[in-house]
């Protein structure tokens, strides 16, 4: 059995398609043992509980010091254990201890085709505003591993959508989660469950 910590900041559409895979068969041998949010108010937080899953508030701001933060959220971590940590949508700067402590064992989504339209300060319809910006024809999501870089690891899963005409970045953003996110996350977790990621 995988165990996996999925962290989350927002709305956690990315969390309910891995909640989603595993009840429907199609992320095997998987269970989520907890979710993780920066953010107290974030809807992920309520998808978790309803689904019967630990849900857990580490945010900085009720810190006295980004360092104090980050050993919390190491120690929380410990404390689930889990064999992969999964970033669907999370929107704080991975601590170096973490991404040390779980190198090949922590995977994120990024709604582009890396190496297009990431790295600091590209993030939700940001992303799509510079691709409609750029006019791109295709555009998508990557699944990759997480090092010290942002958005620079190893490529794991992409799945290209098009940009259609007349798009906006609100449009282009549902397109991808729909049609590449809420697909290639789950698919990416069942392979690294059946060992073959």
């Amino acid at each position: 059995m995988l165990n996996i910590v999925v962290m989350v900041s927002g709305g956690g559409t990315n969390l309910q398609a891995i909640i989603d895979g595993i009840r429907e068969g199609r992320i095997r041998n998987t269970r989520i043992v907890g979710v993780i949010s920066n953010n107290r108010n974030a809807y992920a937080l309520v998808r978790a509980e309803q689904s019967g899953i630990p849900a857990i508030c580490v945010a900085p701001k009720d810190y006295a010091s980004r360092e104090d933060f980050y050993r919390d959220l190491f120690v929380r971590m410990e404390e689930l254990n889990p064999d992969l940590v999964v970033l669907a949508g999370y929107l704080v700067k991975i601590p170096p201890a973490l991404v040390t402590r779980y190198q090949g064992r922590m995977i994120n989504i990024h709604p582009s085709l890396i190496p297009a339209f990431c790295g600091a300060g590209c993030y939700g319809l940001k992303v799509h505003e510079q691709a409609l910006e750029r006019g791109v024809k295709i555009t998508g999501a990557t699944v990759h591993y997480v090092d010290e870089g942002m958005d620079t690891g190893s490529i794991l899963l992409q799945k290209a959508v098009p940009v259609l005409y007349g798009d906006t970045p609100e449009t282009l953003q549902k397109r991808v989660m729909e049609e590449a996110e809420w697909v290639i996350l789950p698919q990416a977790i069942d392979m690294l469950a059946a060992g073959s990621g």
